[in-house]
């Protein structure tokens, strides 16, 4: 049961990251412009992100089985349709109804995982998870990379989404077989008011930061901004009456009165930006920057990829005794490998190698993998069974929503530098330089919220 629904969650991270190393071949072939390329990433993220908490209700009514293999059943489906899409329009669609499927599907892991475990097996099961979400975020491109040079049956970047098709077929069969239907039997029904007021608040603030660059920062950007922000809220004080009313509200606002998850949900929030930010913007310096095949860009992932897991691994055995202190270490560990890539990209611009490359990446992996797996475990672990669902929605949303938004603040920090998805060396060198400054803020700025999470017990508390 833990294989299957952990094989669904990682397929809906694997292709919120697939695309990144195949963004050049998409422009090359459907000549998208650079705020359609980053909609092409985008549009899943937003649609998931958006998705998720109303999916972990629809877990709760209508049974986590049941809701697990409908989501699964449609990001099947989008998948294929994103393999036949004809131009970009089409392809910014069913990439945000493969969105809205993992949405659906995705609630259902934590939750399960929730009823299916307890006390250290949950820990444990926990780690797996957040080891599975570090691992897929990055191997998503050595993945692309892999099947856009092999360009299986002239298929090119299409192949990336028909891949899924067999895959999410035997994950719904397996599903069907062998998960077991659980339910919230205290869950009330669906607030439809506090989704539309969700997903229009994050509407507001996410288009305007993608087609603000290309537009020169027009008044109505601002506006719009400004008006997402008070439907977020208005969605805040419309939650505490729906709460006191009937408590069928969309978010159990009381989960944020406790430090360690307020804390761990905005680090999590944090850790999904900087990842949909740096990884889209070190793919295109890595390929239109230094000129790298999809193949050689997949390698400087793999190394990423496998210092991650290293990282994920070494993080599981210490977080029980140093608690906060492993994903902070971890934290400082990435911040001071991009302060290093900064200064070898600064110095060598275009004519910087892989080998250079090489350890300042596997000292980034081993850090993300430190901060990605304890993560769950020090967010979720004091969460009560009756609040389970509602905070891995949360979670997910959290993580989710970082990544997308992420990716559309590419248009702030990386496109405003180059105008053009089309551009090479140089111009791709000085904006990925521009960027890297914001990661390495980012990462700090998480080192200071995780002191909201549990901290280690003192040497008189550990003596029997």
């Amino acid at each position: 049961m833990l294989a299957i629904v952990l094989a669904g969650e990682l397929m809906a991270v694997l292709d919120a990251s697939v695309v990144d190393t195949a963004l050049p071949s998409i422009q090359a072939d459907t000549s998208v412009s650079a705020a359609g390329l980053q909609w092409i990433h985008a549009a899943y993220g937003l649609a998931l992100a958006l998705g998720l908490i109303t999916g972990g209700r629809l877990g709760d009514l209508y049974g986590r089985k049941r809701t697990f293999l409908l989501g699964a059943g449609a990001f099947t489906a989008a998948s294929l349709l994103c393999s036949l899409a004809a131009g970009p329009a089409a392809l910014i669609a069913a990439r945000a109804v493969q969105g809205a499927g993992a949405a659906v599907m995705v609630p259902q892991v934590l939750a399960t995982v929730h009823v299916a475990f307890d006390g250290s097996d949950r820990a444990k099961a926990f780690g797996l998870y957040g080891t599975v979400m570090s691992v897929g975020s990055v191997a998503g491109p050595v993945l692309g990379g892999v099947l856009i040079q092999a360009d299986l049956f002239g298929l090119s970047w299409r192949s990336l989404f028909l891949i899924n098709v067999p895959l999410g077929i035997a994950t719904v069969l397996l599903g069907h077989r062998y998960l077991t239907e659980s339910h919230n039997r205290q869950a009330l029904r669906l607030d439809l008011l506090g989704m539309v007021l969700s997903a229009l608040g994050l509407l507001l603030i996410a288009y305007p930061l993608s087609a603000g660059g290309s537009h020169h920062w027009p008044w109505w950007t601002f506006t719009a901004m400004a008006a997402g922000v008070a439907v977020l809220v208005g969605l805040v004080f419309q939650q505490r009456n729906k709460t006191c009313k009937d408590g069928s509200s969309l978010v159990v606002l009381s989960l944020f009165s406790g430090r360690p998850f307020s804390g761990g949900l905005t680090a999590q929030l944090v850790l999904g930006l900087l990842s949909g930010l740096f990884f889209m913007c070190w793919t295109l310096f890595m390929q239109q920057g230094l000129g790298l095949s999809p193949l050689r860009a997949a390698i400087g992932f793999l190394l990423l990829t496998l210092a991650e897991i290293g990282g994920a691994w070494l993080a599981m055995t210490a977080v029980a005794r140093h608690q906060r202190r492993v994903p902070q270490v971890g934290a400082l560990l990435a911040a001071l490998a991009l302060t290093v890539f900064h200064l070898l990209v600064t110095t060598y611009g275009t004519g910087l190698s892989m080998t250079a490359m090489a350890l300042p990446v596997l000292a980034l992996g081993l850090g993300l993998g430190m901060i990605g797996a304890p993560l769950t475990d020090l967010t979720l672990g004091r969460v009560g069974e009756a609040h389970a669902g509602s905070a891995s929605g949360l979670f997910n949303t959290a993580t989710h929503l970082g990544i997308a938004l992420g990716v559309v603040l590419t248009g702030v920090v990386f496109f405003s530098h180059d105008q053009t998805a089309a551009a090479r060396g140089t111009d791709v060198a000085d904006a990925f330089t521009a960027t890297l400054p914001y990661v390495i803020g980012g990462l700090l700025t998480m080192w200071a919220l995780m002191f909201f999470l549990p901290r280690p017990a003192s040497r008189r508390t550990r003596r029997p």
